[in-house]
């Protein structure tokens, strides 16, 4: 036991990919990362081709491939993207590009979002003002603290065949 142990070394995290065994995380890894036949990937796990079909088939694996890919994809991608992003908001030609990459950039740093510009903003904070403002006068109508001279009445001047 403890000589496959050494072989499969068990990697620590939270997740179900790190709930695997050492060995079915080796697989998953390969699984992945390597165009293997299932007979080939069993060879490198010690298992039976049977078994990796089986493995393919659970759904702690499956759960397990989706988080490896997301680990992966943060640590491998995202800083070539990143670094991408900036060539191009530095280097690119068009404005055009230079502007979508810095939005880009800022998007995913967390510094702005897809619903969001001045104008939305500064009209968001207008409209609260003005519930706040209409909540105030609800609140001051209940105590009793608006004056009378503060209602507006509403006529209708415009009369209908039932009001001749």
């Amino acid at each position: 036991m403890k000589k496959s142990s050494k072989k499969f070394p068990k990697i620590s995290g939270i997740g179900p990919f790190f709930e695997l065994d050492g060995r079915r995380q080796r697989a998953v890894i390969a699984m992945i990362e390597e165009d293997l036949t299932d007979e080939e990937l069993g060879k490198i796990v010690d298992r039976t081709a049977r078994t990796v079909r089986n493995w393919k088939n659970d759904d702690l694996i499956i759960a397990a491939k989706e988080q490896y890919i997301k680990i992966t994809a943060k640590r491998k991608y995202v800083p070539d993207a990143m670094k991408r992003l900036y060539y191009l908001m530095i280097n690119a030609k068009s404005e055009m590009v230079q502007l979508q990459s810095a939005i880009t950039i800022l998007k995913m740093s967390g510094m702005m979002s897809d619903n969001s510009t001045p104008e939305l903003d500064n009209a968001k904070v207008r409209k609260a003002d003005a519930e706040a403002d209409i909540a105030r006068w609800k609140a001051d109508e209940l105590t009793g603290k608006n004056k009378a001279d503060d209602s507006t009445v509403l006529v209708d001047d415009i009369g209908d065949a039932e009001d001749e």
